[in-house]
């Protein structure tokens, strides 16, 4: 019996320590923040440019037109992924990059122009996917 007892307390205490360590991976995962991507631009909501302003396009616009919005996802075409989350109420992201495959998990949540034309909702709770390319 002394043998089977000490061979349970070292299987408990093996399962303890490896509780732990998985524990405190998946607690530095979450912590970990990688460096932003500077070409996307979280900004709150401004006024539109005047026609007199000459500025340059944004490809994607992505804007957030409810309380919360679920995940937008938007990835550089076989390269980077520049967002892939839930936004909040006012939030919008842009970006400049050529080519961007687009995923929204609820598209009527969100207000869409591409190359600056303003791309039709779709309906509540459905989710869109599409690529868009610079003009």
């Amino acid at each position: 019996m002394g043998i089977a007892r000490l061979g349970l307390a070292a299987l408990a205490v093996l399962a303890l320590v490896a509780l732990v360590v998985i524990g405190v991976r998946s607690l530095s995962g979450a912590l970990s923040v990688a460096a932003p991507k500077p070409t996307p631009t979280v900004t709150p909501p401004s006024p539109e440019p005047s026609a007199a302003s000459p500025r340059r396009v944004p490809t994607v616009v992505v804007r957030c037109v409810r309380e919360r919005c679920p995940t937008v996802f938007l990835k550089e075409a076989g390269g980077d992924v520049l967002i892939n989350r839930e936004m909040d109420d006012g939030e919008q992201v842009r970006s400049f990059e050529r080519k961007l495959e687009v995923v929204l998990a609820d598209s009527a949540s969100v207000k869409v122009l591409v190359n600056g034309e303003e791309r039709p909702p779709g309906s509540p709770g459905k989710r869109q996917e599409f690529t868009v390319s610079r003009d």
